[in-house]
């Protein structure tokens, strides 16, 4: 009798829920003292510039994966991929994803945010709601690798739906409100 590919792969052991809190945690005092420091920095015009540059760089580079992993999934609802498909480009791209927020977070303290105004307030809100978000993704997508080759129970499916609402939302929103805010 043969084994199938899910069988012969180890069984994957969810990250532990302290440790994602403790990121999460973690991750959100960091965008808190990115605004604070913000606050306190006074860059000159050619250092907006380049913190401007690597900024849409960074946007590029995280949303792009983000769209691009959101894409596969896609493609897995609409039946045109297998989901070994998604998980291995939601794996891959992890990297990306994260270093693109991180490098969104960093270059930011460069632009002159004004910390006083509700639609950067809001794009920060976004920020750390993304950050969260792409905690629990991971945790979603490791709970999806038990179904890798089989049917994927309908609450996981809901469960990954809203979490990928919640990137698309918190990415674009973000995107938008920092458009506009260059616009003044």
């Amino acid at each position: 009798m043969s084994r199938t590919a899910q069988e012969l792969r180890p069984a994957q052991e969810l990250t532990p829920s302290w440790l994602l809190t403790a990121i999460g945690l973690a991750a959100t005092a960091c965008i808190a003292a990115a605004c604070w420091t913000a606050g306190h920095v006074h860059a000159d015009a050619s250092l907006v510039t380049v913190a401007r540059f690597f900024h849409v760089a960074f946007l590029v580079v995280g949303l792009g994966s983000v769209l691009a992993v959101d894409w596969f999934a896609l493609l897995w609802l609409t039946g045109k991929r297998p989901l070994v498909g998604v998980l291995d480009t939601a794996v891959a791209l992890q990297t990306p994803i994260w270093a693109g927020l991180g490098g969104l977070v960093v270059s930011g303290l460069f632009l002159r945010p004004d910390l006083h105004s509700p639609p950067t307030l809001v794009k920060l809100g976004l920020v750390v709601a993304v950050t969260v978000n792409g905690l629990w993704a991971h945790r979603l997508g490791q709970r999806l690798e038990a179904h890798r080759t089989g049917p994927v129970p309908r609450r996981l499916l809901v469960l990954s739906g809203l979490a990928a609402a919640v990137s698309q939302t918190g990415w674009w929103g973000a995107s938008l409100i920092g458009f506009l805010n260059s616009q003044t």
